[in-house]
């Protein structure tokens, strides 16, 4: 693995990785913009159909389920097939599914679609990251940190559509299913045909604009050199550059044990796993991350989920609550999102921060602003405060998206980020439950997000490993 980080190091970044960048960003922005187009819808939803169950919200958790599903497909089967499938065709799934969605009749079928097309996206930043990180050179590989800038930019385009078509094609705030009407009610379903359009077209730059193949490091982990040099070898050629790793440099390092075995095979299935926890450290260090995916699973639709129950209520407060008035206040939340990656890309590179520091930093800052939204007492401040949890919370999400590929073996990366993403799926329904029994119209929620914010310092301290300038392997 060291000859081809070095010949990878050697070639340095070309347009191939830049356009990786960009194109792995498209699975990034699809992930969060499909979450959180699902819970923008989720209020007129209900308003329109009704709510089948007094007490649990069945469309945020049918997007948790499926997110789950999809978590576990992707993320270990990449570690089996390769990275290549997943990343031609988990958008195109999405794309279909989204627009689908759009001219559901019922509260039931809608979840029912939400929950497919969430199984589409559930391992796109899985995948991502993992495409990204195993093409990078070391001197580059801040931006699988800066790349979570693209999950700020999914909750953007959403923001602002949601301020286009909820604020104007939606039944009013105190209508009941037998007052809204269907064509007073097309703002979800704008919303969902215009981000499938969306989908679509990324799904589509994908296949036309560049020519995916296996990564380096997945290939090496499979004793397929032959594959590594060749696609070393493209890259480098069509970028002018040159490397000085060659075939018989990687065979004489010997071969990798059990690659004659069908990659079904249980053996090597188990080692996926097993490859997770081979030593004290590696073994703490893996229990460790999927406790901080697991909180922040629960804390992320507890918050974002229910974000448009909160600034609804708060406005109707502090506020006029008009339906313009959330949208809008939500589009600015979206928008102000976009910091939190560009700030943490900064200070992950900082000796005194590194990638440790700068995840408590991120947890530290999201719970003094979630305890001080509880005490909002102007419209200005439930914008500005809601705004400031936006943004800070970005710093600790792009640091971990980054953070998580990183430390885990190469062999087993996508296994392992998978089963981070699916305990943080199993927290994310929890979260859901949480919200859908508490009342959102309190501040109650908010208190819990702040405690699990505050869990998250701790956990981020905790960590034994400090990637930065270190390479990943």
């Amino acid at each position: 693995m060291a000859l081809v980080n070095s010949a990878i190091d050697e070639i340095g970044m070309t347009e191939f990785q830049w356009k990786l960048f960009f194109l792995n960003g498209f699975g990034y922005a699809v992930d969060s913009l499909l979450v959180v187009c699902q819970s923008i819808a989720n209020p007129a939803v209900q308003q329109e159909y009704g709510l089948p169950d007094a007490h649990v919200s069945g469309i945020p958790l049918a997007s948790q389920v499926g997110l789950l599903v999809g978590a576990g497909i992707w993320g270990f089967s990449a570690d089996i097939i390769g990275r290549k499938l997943a990343f031609n065709t988990s958008l195109l799934s999405c794309a279909v599914f989204v627009l689908v969605a759009g001219g559901m009749p019922s509260y039931i079928s809608f979840a029912a679609i939400v929950a497919i097309y969430s199984a589409g996206a559930g391992g796109n930043y899985v995948l991502d990251a993992t495409n990204l990180i195993e093409f990078l050179p070391t001197t580059h590989s801040w931006l699988v940190t800066f790349m979570a800038v693209w999950w700020a930019v999914g909750y953007t385009i959403t923001g602002l559509l949601s301020w286009a078509f909820m604020a104007n094609f939606s039944c009013a705030p105190d209508a009941t299913p037998d007052t809204c009407r269907r064509a007073d009610n097309m703002g979800w379903r704008y919303l969902h045909f215009t981000c499938g359009g969306l989908v679509l077209i990324m799904a589509i730059a994908r296949i036309a604009f560049i020519r995916m193949t296996q990564t380096p490091r997945w290939l090496i982990s499979q004793n397929r050199d032959a594959e590594v040099v060749r696609t070393l070898n493209d890259i480098s050629i069509k970028a002018g550059r040159s490397h000085s790793l060659t075939l018989e440099r990687l065979q004489a390092e010997g071969i990798v044990l059990h690659t004659e075995q069908s990659v079904w095979a249980p053996l090597r299935l188990k080692m996926h796993f097993k490859g997770l926890f081979q030593t004290r450290q590696l073994a703490w260090s893996t229990a460790v991350i999927l406790s901080n995916w697991f909180v922040i699973g629960m804390v992320s639709p507890l918050y974002s989920v229910f974000l448009p129950f909160y600034l609804q209520s708060r406005g109707a407060v502090v506020g006029d609550g008009s339906t313009y008035a959330t949208w809008r206040d939500y589009a600015i939340n979206q928008v102000a999102g976009l910091v939190g990656p560009i700030i943490a890309a900064i200070l992950i590179e900082t000796k005194f921060f590194g990638r440790r520091g700068t995840l408590a930093v991120g947890a530290l800052v999201t719970m003094v602003l979630q305890f001080g939204y509880t005490q909002i007492k102007t419209p200005a401040q439930n914008v500005g405060v809601s705004a400031a949890i936006s943004a800070a919370s970005n710093i600790y999400y792009g640091t971990i998206y980054a953070y998580t590929p990183e430390i885990l073996p190469s062999a087993h990366r996508a296994t392992g980020y998978g089963l981070c993403v699916i305990v943080n799926r199993i927290g994310g329904i929890l979260g859901v439950l949480v919200g859908s029994y508490a009342n959102v119209e309190t501040t109650a929620p908010l208190f819990v997000c702040a405690a699990l914010f505050g869990l998250l310092v701790i956990l981020s301290l905790i960590l034994p490993f400090e990637s930065r300038g270190k390479r990943s392997q």
